[in-house]
């Protein structure tokens, strides 16, 4: 934990090793060509598209020189030229799919596109060319300010597939929203709406599906040669036809370029190295495994030399020989010459827009958020109102006097605890700010707009909140509490609360901009609510306060604040009487007494110092937003093993590939290969059976002002099928066709909505409470525990799920049996960790969320796409898992959007669904997917697969709406009255009756273990949990000790002070 706490400050940087990411890289981006990089995880691809994109972090250290058209980084703004887009989809949960293209749009600005208008006119002028009218008005549509956004923003919405959910909340995990695979669309949206010239686009395939993907890389394609664009697209899985649109190819592994030239003689490289792809094989997916040590020899096509691995290095060295190599070095050793550089291909502004526009659209943004958020500002009024009514009953006029010192100081506590309450009013702006940062950091860095456009309207937006809460907080206390009654008097202390609640949102954005993470800005806050409250002149008088600390009471914003509500009060009539012998009134006496400052001027300097202070505070929050980055960077995650094997690949030494391995890697998807097994804990199959599931939403409000004029929305419209033991089904369909909706709702996990139909497990009826206790669910997010090992995430679920008469040591031989079947065992004492910054890789967290439910001994599970966001031989590895556990006799049902020909072909079944939650297909995949494609085939009109092309693909493609429409047929329809949907609905009906030896399901519990249980389990889990966040408890333990030192400066030897009453007051 002291490690941890002086990593945490930075004074200890701990054992680091250099790793070299990129090694000395030299190539060239063509503009009008359509680049694709490739290369296997880990291997540099985001930081190489980082640093073309001149964003590398100023921690990395980076030689070699970046030239657009001949210029330096330092000749143009590479954010405002290029666009990075990244991996992660940070998005406002709050706002709709076309308010968020809307507002990337407005940011963006048309930039060079009224030039490049303008220049075309020219030329044709010139050349005596008429445009065509509809294009040449479409097209300056495109370049005009105004309303130019419109149009834009709904024809990339209708290129990306988003136009059917663009009134669609963004969403979150805490709020519904659109799917996954819309949100990595709308990532790309943002950036496509604006004028960059040149595009970088990191893994934009995650959670779509093949005939999505390859629209979007067909438009990237079309407008890449029609601007005389540059596009270079990084992609995980891309099917064969998305493929072939790219004109050159970088292969990029182990921080080294293996290829980079034309897509179409990669494979004559490779070729000549010894390597060859084999048919049915998509060539991408060769070119990722044909570098790696464990899948390299399958792919050796040399008869006459015995095959010797080739590291990355000697691919590199092999790919300068190569002529394509030659030809790049001798492009890269003659400058480009900048007299060629258009004007306009350059951006040299930062922004894209004027400021005031900037101004006015992040103002209209942030309105918009706080109507979204409104529930927010409610509960807060509550929440004050419902303070304001205890403080009037505690501090109630009629036991409060004004004839005594000691009377005065129950108005001192009045008014204490009300700027303390109006103080901590503003607590929430940390965590509302924190949750936001990520959207503020990528707004900044692809420079939508300066800082100061985001805080100004923010804090414009404030004051109507402050005005209404202190408001509030005054009319209804300052009479009944019994203050002075002077309406002068009354609004002076209206406007102090005012100015402070003010000061409160400036000091906790301050703290939040700076926290920048939830433990540590809390923590901040904490910190800074502490030393305010305790220096603030109340809780311990300024005569009191040792004289090291006064500097904390001149600077304490609660200390003016305090000392002007005091003078405002206590100046006033009602405490205008001798008090005692002395010559000073009452109120005056009391001022004293507490060594508050008795001038009346003093009520105006607290006024200017919360002023001060809340223009201080925002200036601060404009500073570091502007400066600071976030605290945990996304990055891949390298084991010191992989490490130790890449130097020994560079420096030359061979490299033994171990036996484990090599069976791993030659092992088959396909399940003849796999031996069914017992397992050591007995389960039943189970069988389920639905019919006619029909599932409604009600309609939202915004497509109801579209338009729409139904109540309900159907997303599930007569769905039958069955799902049995031993059997691995397939879930397909485009983005929006209903997937995840059919198995959120056999699964009994829709909360919302109106669901028709008929479930049945094994013949009987299904009961939610039983199912759940026999079913498993992996979600698309692979949410887990950080500070648990593997074999301790597994043992937890399995102590909770498994029956209470299970022994643990039986429940243990099952979980290490599990770990074996997922191949888990290697990794069972790892540290789970978080996502991207330690732990385990995407594919091993995969194989660990299948494992998390299968230690429940579950009879069904369902599979939210567990092959999404992984490379080919990742998804490879994940899918011999899903095999493993389907040939030990459990019912499988898996959703999957992209899938190569070898994950595809290793299902058994496919349900195939059409966006409208309509089944087209639901059968037999058979050997080589035969059954299927004699299905669609047999359809008239539908054209042929070619020969080695992916099923999955085709099948995507020959069913579309656009090939719907061009046969003027409908597939659902076709199906429905096919022989295949007939013995379907006798197979559903078959297994909806049960067998005469079957037995109904039935626990005697809800849960599985008792109350007792379930108490040791957590607090096991939240014991190891809690010690292994060293950064929280590190912090924590900071903050005890800074706090326990300066609260014992403070109050030094107050001990010895006790009978001074003045010191505590």
């Amino acid at each position: 934990m002291t490690e941890a706490l002086l990593r945490q400050l930075r004074i200890y940087r701990g054992n680091r090793s250099k790793l070299t990411i990129l090694d000395d890289l030299s190539g060239i981006i063509r503009p009008s060509r359509l680049t694709l990089l490739l290369g296997p995880p880990s291997s540099g691809k985001t930081t190489l598209l980082l640093a073309l994109a001149g964003r590398l972090g100023h921690h990395l250290q980076v030689s070699g020189k970046i030239t657009y058209n001949g210029h330096g980084f330092k000749e143009f703004v590479p954010p405002r030229t290029s666009a990075y887009v990244s991996q992660q989809d940070w998005q406002v949960a709050e706002m709709t799919v076309r308010e968020t293209l809307d507002f990337a749009g407005r940011c963006q600005g048309v930039g060079s596109k009224y030039d490049m208008i303008t220049e075309l006119a020219r030329r044709e002028k010139i050349a005596g060319i008429k445009p065509d009218e509809d294009l040449d008005i479409f097209m300056k549509s495109f370049a005009l300010g105004g309303q130019k956004t419109s149009l834009v923003v709904e024809y990339i919405m209708k290129i990306l597939g988003l136009d059917t959910c663009a009134d669609t909340l963004v969403g979150d995990e805490m709020l519904k929203g659109i799917s996954g695979g819309q949100k990595k669309r709308l990532t790309t949206g943002e950036l496509l709406v604006g004028p960059a010239r040149v595009l970088f686009m990191d893994e934009i395939s995650n959670g779509l599906d093949s005939s999505t993907t390859y629209q979007i890389i067909k438009y990237l394609k079309h407008s890449t040669r029609a601007l005389d664009g540059t596009t270079v697209i990084s992609l995980l899985q891309p099917a064969p036809e998305a493929y072939e649109l790219f004109d050159d190819v970088i292969l990029l592994s182990e921080g080294q370029i293996v290829y980079q030239g034309p897509r179409v003689s990669v494979l004559d490289f490779f070729a000549s190295m010894g390597f060859s792809c084999p048919k049915r094989k998509n060539v991408a997916d060769f070119l990722q495994e044909v570098t790696s040590k464990k899948d390299q020899e399958q792919y050796w096509s040399n008869p006459y030399l015995p095959y010797r691995y080739i590291s990355p290095g000697k691919f590199a060295e092999a790919f300068h020989s190569y002529h394509t190599g030659k030809n790049l070095s001798e492009e890269l050793a003659v400058p480009f010459d900048r007299r060629f550089n258009h004007p306009a291909a350059l951006s040299t502004s930062k922004y894209g827009e004027k400021r005031s526009e900037l101004l006015k659209t992040s103002f209209n943004w942030q309105l918009l958020l706080m109507k979204r958020n409104s529930f927010i500002y409610v509960f807060k009024f509550i929440q004050l109102l419902i303070v304001a009514l205890i403080t009037m009953t505690v501090f109630f006029r009629t036991t409060m006097h004004h004839k005594t010192i000691d009377d005065g100081g129950l108005y001192l506590g009045a008014l204490y605890f009300s700027m303390v309450i109006i103080l901590f009013n503003g607590f929430t702006e940390v965590s509302m700010l924190v949750a936001k940062l990520p959207v503020l950091y990528k707004h900044r860095d692809l420079h939508f707009y300066p800082s100061w456009v985001y805080t100004i309207p923010s804090w414009a937006l404030s004051i109507p909140t402050s005005l209404i809460e202190s408001g509030f907080w005054v009319a209804v206390t300052y009479y009944v509490i019994g203050y002075d009654p002077n309406v002068v008097r009354f609004s002076r202390q209206l406007l102090l609360y005012f100015f402070l609640h003010q000061m409160s949102i400036g000091l906790f954005r301050v703290i939040g901009s700076l926290g920048r993470n939830m433990i540590v800005a809390n923590t901040f806050g904490s910190f800074a609510m502490l030393v305010v409250m305790a220096l603030g002149g109340f809780i311990i008088s300024r005569d009191s306060i040792p004289k090291w600390w006064i500097w904390g009471f001149w600077v304490s914003p609660l200390m003016y604040a305090q000392n002007a509500a005091s003078v405002n009060e206590f100046l006033g009539h009602s405490w205008d009487k001798k008090a005692g012998n002395s010559n000073f009134s009452l109120g005056e006496a009391i001022l004293r007494q507490r060594s508050l400052f008795p001038e009346s001027y003093w009520y105006w300097i607290g006024v200017g110092a919360m002023l001060g202070y809340t223009l201080l505070f925002n200036a601060l929050f404009t500073f570091f937003l502007s400066y600071l980055n976030p605290l945990g960077k996304q990055q891949a995650v390298v084991s010191k093993k992989e490490l130790q094997e890449r130097d020994r690949r560079r420096k030359g030494e061979n490299v033994v590939i171990e036996l484990r391995e090599y069976l791993q890697r030659s092992s088959s998807l396909n399940g003849k290969y796999f031996k069914q097994k017992g397992m050591v804990l007995p389960f039943q199959p189970l069988s389920m059976a639905f019919g006619n599931i029909n599932y409604f939403v009600d309609v939202p409000v915004e497509l109801k002002q579209e338009g729409v004029l139904e109540d309900r929305l159907q997303l599930l419209v007569n769905v039958t099928g069955a799902f049995r033991p031993g059997v691995l089904t397939a879930l397909v369909g485009v983005s929006g066709a209903g997937k995840t909706t059919l198995m959120d709702v056999l699964a009994g996990r829709k909360t919302g909505g109106i669901i028709e139909g008929d479930i049945y497990i094994s013949g009987y009826p299904k009961r939610q409470e039983t199912f759940a206790r026999i079913s498993g669910y992996c979600e698309q997010n692979d949410i887990h525990s950080p500070g648990l090992t593997v074999l301790e995430s597994l043992l937890f679920s399995a102590w909770l799920r498994l029956p209470s008469e299970i022994e643990l040591e039986t429940q243990r031989a099952f979980v290490e049996e599990v770990m074996e079947l997922v191949e888990l065992t290697s990794l069972s004492g790892a540290l789970i960790g978080l996502p991207g910054i330690n732990g385990l890789s995407t594919e091993q967290r995969k194989r660990l969320t299948i494992a998390v439910e299968l230690v429940a001994n579950p009879s069904i599970v369902f599979m939210d796409e567990p092959t999404s966001g992984l490379d080919a031989r990742a998804a490879a590895i994940v899918m011999r898992t899903v095999r493993n556990i389907v040939n030990t006799g459990r019912t499988i049902v898996c959703t999957i959007h992209q899938p190569s020909i070898d994950i595809f072909e290793s299902f058994d079944e496919l349900l195939f669904m059409k966006r409208g939650g309509e089944l087209i297909y639901a059968g037999p995949l058979g050997s080589k997917s035969c059954e299927l494609i004699k299905y669609f085939e047999a359809v008239e009109g539908v054209p042929k697969i070619r020969p080695g092309y992916n099923p999955a693909a085709w099948m995507l493609e020959v069913t579309s709406p656009v090939e719907e429409s061009r046969l003027g047929v409908d597939f659902a329809e076709i199906y429905r009255r096919s022989n295949l949907f007939q013995r379907n609905r006798e197979l559903v009906e078959s297994l909806s009756k049960p067998s005469p030896s079957s037995k109904k399901l039935n626990f005697s519990t809800k849960y599985s273990q008792s109350f007792a249980n379930q108490f040791l389990a957590c607090l096991r889990k939240q014991n190891l949990s809690y010690w292994r966040n060293p950064q929280y408890t590190a912090v924590r333990f900071f903050y005890t000790v800074v706090i326990s030192l300066m609260l014992g400066s403070i109050c030094w030897k107050f001990g010895a002070k006790r009978f001074a009453i003045k010191a505590f007051l």
